[in-house]
């Protein structure tokens, strides 16, 4: 039976891992839940109840080991996999996505990359040659992908759903303006940029009213 961990944990997961990785690199090899919870200002009360819902990770009196606490979330994260991707829309976005280097070095592989512009088709963009996306249900067809990069106009993002679905792909990170409601089995996370822009703009009025 699957846990019903709700999204607001999910989303501070990612949190903690960054976190406990900068500990490593610094050399930390434990924290205590309130050391922890001023660093990510967080209550340390939060961050017990967060980390509970997946085990007991703490001792009382010694705190967490940052190493093992980190190996844990970053399973928890499914990070111990490797996951092949492919980008379908290679603007700006798409683009900046294939040159984050640390992608790579979480596990996260890109296989392949489409567009449909003329001019794009055929050039490379860090050894990965960018593809015509009328070859896209080929490619999926030979080869193994686990998420598909939706970064184009929704309307065409939609009309590539069946193909990726249909080939055995299960994650979709869309980019797109359009929200894509999951087929069966299939996992969307659905983001959008300017809604970060907008909570911050929201954030800033609040602090000028006072």
């Amino acid at each position: 039976m699957e846990k019903n961990i709700s999204s607001a944990v999910i989303k501070r997961l990612p949190r903690y891992y960054r976190y406990l990785g900068g500990l490593l690199d610094n050399g930390i090899s434990r924290i205590s839940s309130k050391d922890l919870s001023e660093k990510m200002n967080l209550t340390a009360s939060q961050i017990r109840q967060d980390l509970n819902n997946f085990g007991c990770f703490g001792q009382q009196g010694y705190g967490y080991n940052v190493e093992l606490l980190y190996e844990e979330i970053r399973k928890i994260l499914g990070l111990d996999k490797t996951y092949n991707m492919i980008i379908i829309g290679t603007g700006n976005i798409g683009q900046a996505l294939l040159n984050y280097i640390n992608y790579q070095k979480r596990g996260y592989n890109f296989v392949g990359v489409f567009d449909k512009n003329p001019k794009l088709i055929g050039l490379n963009i860090r050894g990965i040659e960018i593809r015509d996306v009328d070859t896209l249900d080929d490619f999926l067809k030979s080869e193994k992908v686990d998420i598909a990069v939706l970064t184009l106009p929704g309307n065409n993002a939609e009309s590539l759903i069946d193909i990726i679905v249909n080939n055995g792909v299960r994650g979709i990170w869309n980019f797109s303006h359009l929200p894509i409601k999951p087929p069966e089995n299939v996992v969307i996370e659905n983001v959008h940029l300017t809604d970060s822009l907008m909570q911050l703009t929201y954030k800033l009025t609040e602090h000028e009213r006072g």
